[in-house]
């Protein structure tokens, strides 16, 4: 799967960032589908990638080490800031706010979701 890397507007749209970079959109429309700018919910994640036809497993999991994550994930960290919404995919790490990176961006917890993209989706 190939990933187009979009760094978040502002500090407030690392959740908007992360969807647009999973369903291949820009970031506008993304705030245009979640209804605004601002921080996005863990619920507000989840319907709008069901909207766009991706899945979100049910259960969040905790991680310690990249090795644990699904090829596809979406991850919810506990950073020195604040909890940020990330990325991975197939071993690299699309931060909004740190840039690609090949481990973890600093944080204290580390929390994920496997995504599932429908068939027709697997790459963009």
């Amino acid at each position: 799967m190939q990933i187009r890397y979009i760094k978040e507007p502002t500090d407030l749209q690392c959740g908007q960032a992360v969807l647009a970079m999973v369903l291949g959109m820009e970031v506008s429309q993304i705030a245009e589908a979640v209804g605004h700018e601002r921080e996005t919910t863990l619920r507000e994640m989840k319907d709008t990638l069901r909207r766009f036809g991706a899945e979100l497993s049910g259960e969040r999991r905790q991680a310690s080490d990249k090795s644990e994550l699904p090829a596809l994930s979406l991850l919810s960290l506990e950073t020195p800031r604040c909890w940020h919404w990330s990325l991975y995919c197939e071993g690299t790490f699309y931060d909004p706010e740190h840039g690609v990176m090949e481990d973890f961006p600093e944080c204290a917890r580390k929390y994920y979701w496997e995504i599932k993209l429908p068939a027709e989706q697997s790459c963009f």
